[in-house]
């Protein structure tokens, strides 16, 4: 029997940066994945699947909307090529997987293919595709076996036409109308690749408004936005049943007022939300509780009710972000070796990937409310930057929200070009414990879109904004 200091139960981003970090620290380490490519949902069916054709989708919107007005010419009618697209976005995942695997020899981690369920708290059966098992001792174990998606009790998911984001990122068509059910942050990426390859796409929300956990002005943007590039929205509106007849997808709903409302189209993409996803873990032979919602249950130190069995990323309480994860990942890492790491949960920022994109980190306005904070608000727009005029890229804002007294940044919301990657700034200034001021006199390179980042702070700071 193959004995290790500790196994990883699931390879996806919190799983394999784990795994990389006991083996930094010196630990024998092994990784049990039951798929025959390592990366777990965020790499195979996720993250990366979803921003390929996110990218594929948006040079061909380019070129069909914006390619004349900078002076280029194209012969012919650009047209789309979805299996072409569709080949891309597998030769991305394929070498970001195989990427992870070298990763896992270059640390010396044994990849064990198959079903990981623990025999009891030190022994786990790894059970493979043929059905052979083979058992293997672990001295500590990390559970980190992602989420799946989620569906309401009344849809049956027929995978074909009433589909999750899995199928949406390999069909072998263009939906003449898509349906969507959640305006959350899948739905929307995936309806806005649709959209922009020329199917009508609706969205239904039972929520008040689309990305719900969001700061509300990022909200009401992203709306006026998608609906500019022909989105259609219809908030405050509740699913009742969806049915198929033949190629027809029927979806009846209340709406607002209580009216029965009726969509029609050829696909549904149910995206209403993930859950916890530990089938086949045999948890309880191990002693590993589980709440009510089918998350693990640990402690502060991400440990189960198993002193040796720790658990991360979406099988556990918080949001369900790869990065939360792979932070927890080498937090776990560092727990075990005897080191004292920190994570601040407040800090763990949130992104959707349409374009424009849209950022957060911190808290969002209406909780500053809701906890009677008081603080003050810097907002600038992007339609005001050089930079964004060159691009064209002009929709969109950031805002800071910093109290009122000290000034310190407690909350960074923005919607535009690349905020994915201009909310890190946000992040560090905000770990630091960083005063709008702070950021207000820093420089900041131009022309670029983080000139916005800064132009907020100074609106923050005695309504100090330049360019507008």
């Amino acid at each position: 029997m193959s004995k290790y200091d500790v196994a990883v139960i699931g390879s996806g981003p919190g799983g394999y940066v784990a795994a990389i970090r006991c083996a930094q620290l010196g630990m024998k380490t092994a990784i049990i994945e039951k798929y025959s490519t390592l990366g777990g949902t965020c790499l195979n069916v996720g993250c990366i699947p979803s921003k390929a054709l996110l990218d594929s989708s948006h040079h061909y919107e380019d070129a069909v909307k914006h390619f004349e007005e900078h002076g280029i010419e194209l012969p012919g009618e650009v047209k789309v090529n979805l299996e072409k697209m569709m080949e891309r976005k597998s030769s991305v995942v394929s070498q970001t997987c195989d990427g992870v695997k070298f990763l896992m020899d270059k640390n010396k981690i044994d990849v064990l293919e198959g079903v990981g369920s623990f025999k009891d708290k030190t022994h786990i059966n790894i059970k493979n595709s043929d059905g052979e098992t083979e058992t293997i001792e672990a001295k500590k174990s990390i559970i980190a076996t992602g989420s799946k998606p989620a569906n309401l009790p009344f849809i049956d998911l027929d995978k074909e036409r009433i589909i999750t984001s899995t199928e949406a990122l390999k069909l072998k068509e263009i939906p003449k109308h898509m349906i969507v059910i959640g305006g959350g942050v899948i739905g929307l990426e995936l309806g806005q690749v649709y959209r922009r390859l020329g199917a009508e796409v609706s969205v239904i929300e039972f929520m008040d408004r689309i990305i719900p956990t969001m700061d509300s002005a990022l909200s009401k943007e992203l709306r006026k936005v998608l609906k500019k590039q022909g989105v259609k929205f219809y908030t405050k509106t509740k699913v009742k049943s969806v049915s198929r007849e033949g190629d027809e997808i029927i979806v009846k709903a209340d709406d607002k007022k209580d009216k029965e409302v009726e969509f029609k189209g050829d696909y549904c993409l149910v995206s209403v939300g993930r859950k916890p996803f530990t089938d086949g873990l045999n948890a309880d032979a191990a002693g590993v509780k589980v709440d009510d919602k089918g998350r693990i249950e640990v402690n502060e130190q991400l440990q189960t009710s198993v002193d040796n069995i720790y658990a991360i990323g979406d099988v556990v309480k918080g949001a369900m972000l790869a990065h939360k994860a792979e932070e927890e990942g080498s937090f776990v890492a560092e727990i075990m070796a005897g080191q004292k790491p920190h994570i601040n949960y407040n800090l763990i920022p949130s992104v959707v990937y349409t374009w424009p994109e849209v950022a957060g980190v911190g808290k969002t306005e209406e909780q500053l409310k809701e906890e009677g904070v008081k603080y003050k608000e810097g907002k600038f727009p992007m339609r005001a930057l050089g930079r964004s005029r060159a691009s064209g890229d002009i929709d969109g804002m950031v805002k800071i929200l910093a109290d009122e007294e000290t000034d310190e940044i407690l909350g960074v919301h923005m919607i535009g070009a690349r905020t994915a990657d201009l909310i890190a700034e946000a992040v560090t200034a905000m770990e630091f414990r960083a005063s709008a001021e702070d950021i207000a006199r820093i420089s900041h390179a131009h022309p670029t879109y983080a000139e916005a980042v800064k132009e907020a702070a100074l609106a923050a700071t005695d309504n100090r904004a330049l360019h507008v």
